[in-house]
């Protein structure tokens, strides 16, 4: 592991050896969320784009020299990441864009881009003689815990709030997870799964703590590099919920620079809903996040009190980046289009990105000449309720082409 420096505080900078089991600050507490820190003349001696042409592991453990993993059985694993990045046929011309890529990584093992915090959670776990995983989640993370672990032979005790979408739910106990649904919102749920995590000691998956959950998600970033031949998007977007995932996209392209595999950063574009938008609302205020209402649909970014708001905010301002909200019905109509237009089923959450880079258009945020990937970060059949009040229901009609024919519904 000596490609790895050590770890530095996100909140006072100290630095401090690397350790399997640090999780935050000791100077700073639970708020002194850790970075990893790589060195980098290490990582380049065995990791190039020389070394990835001669790869031929289609997964995200491809980048497995940026990870904090002793990289042993991976073939093991589910299948994650390499997931499939669309230049846009329709939607760029329809929101008003030149160019517009989409990143499905709702088309990874359980269904979203969690699966890469998970798979890194999960061979971390076991390198450290664990049994037993445990997180608390608005559903994705969960259900990727719970089947990543399970393939390997884990076990989880996941803790999700009583809203959670039951799609995800049923996830978890297919994959026989020991849950516990919360009668409280996202910060209840939390806390309960970490006095949990103390009382019994499980493996800490939760995100906005264990700074190893980051270099998973920053996979998709290498990804998207990788896949549009080492020349990212001026643009590239991402909803927000806790703050991991885009301080992911930040840290993966970031690594990318220090090594000299790309020549700039994206800018990036980070997207909540107005339901729910700490985020938003302090870059707004040009002040600190303060606890918000968790009153979106999206449920997978309905966190009213993020956990990782340096890497976060960190993220969009040191990319040059910018801060939207957008409402629930923008982001149903978001499900409309993208399914419509370009074949991508995303959850609301997954489509919140989107709907950020529409509004971001017509607000003169992005120019229509700026090129701009966005993330769906979930698929749709985890959230069949609200993908049904997005599309409507289907016309009911008689078995009689008579009817049928009265009926105007099919047009030549």
């Amino acid at each position: 592991m000596n490609r790895i420096a050590g770890y530095r505080c996100t909140l006072c900078r100290k630095e401090y050896p690397f350790g399997p089991e640090r999780m935050t600050c000791p100077s700073c507490g639970e708020k002194g969320i850790l970075d990893i820190v790589y060195d980098y003349q290490s990582v380049r001696r065995i990791f190039s784009r020389e070394t990835l042409q001669k790869d031929h592991d289609n997964s995200m453990w491809r980048y497995r020299a940026l990870m904090p993993i002793q990289g042993e059985g991976l073939a093991d694993f589910l299948r994650i990441g390499w997931t499939p990045l669309y230049r846009s046929r329709k939607l760029g011309g329809q929101i008003g864009l030149n160019t517009l890529y989409i990143k499905d990584d709702g088309l990874n093992p359980t269904g979203s881009l969690k699966d890469r915090a998970s798979g890194v959670a999960v061979a971390k776990a076991i390198e450290l003689g664990y049994d037993t995983i445990c997180c608390s989640s608005t559903g994705n993370a969960a259900s990727s815990c719970a089947g990543n672990a399970a393939r390997m032979g884990l076990k989880t005790v996941i803790f999700v709030p009583e809203r959670a979408p039951i799609g995800k739910v049923a996830q978890l106990l297919i994959f026989g997870a020991n849950v516990v649904s919360v009668k409280g919102d996202y910060r209840q749920t939390f806390e309960l799964s970490k006095a949990a995590i103390e009382k019994w000691g499980f493996y800490n998956r939760n995100a906005g703590i264990n700074p190893v959950m980051t270099e998973g998600k920053k996979t998709v970033a290498i990804e998207i590099a990788e896949q549009l031949n080492w020349n990212p998007t001026d643009w590239v977007a991402i909803s927000v919920g806790d703050g991991c995932t885009i301080g992911g996209v930040y840290n993966g392209f970031y690594d990318l620079l220090q090594l000299g595999m790309i020549e700039r950063i994206p800018k990036i574009l980070g997207v909540q809903s107005t339901g729910c938008c700490p985020f938003v609302n302090a870059d707004a205020a040009g002040g600190a996040l303060v606890p918000t209402p968790e009153n979106t649909l999206a449920d997978s970014i309905s966190v009213g009190v993020p956990r990782n708001p340096v890497k976060a905010q960190r993220a969009v301002k040191a990319s040059g980046g910018a801060w939207i909200a957008v409402s629930d019905d923008e982001i149903l109509e978001a499900m409309r289009m993208l399914g419509r237009a370009e074949g991508v089923f995303g959850e609301p959450a997954g489509v919140t990105a989107t709907a950020g880079v529409k509004a971001a258009v017509e607000r003169g945020m992005i120019k229509s000449s700026e090129s701009v990937t966005v993330v769906s970060t979930g698929s749709g059949l985890k959230d069949v309720k609200n993908a049904m009040l997005a599309a409507g229901e289907p016309f009911a009609c008689e078995p009689d082409i008579r009817v049928l024919e009265a009926s105007g519904r099919i047009k030549q």
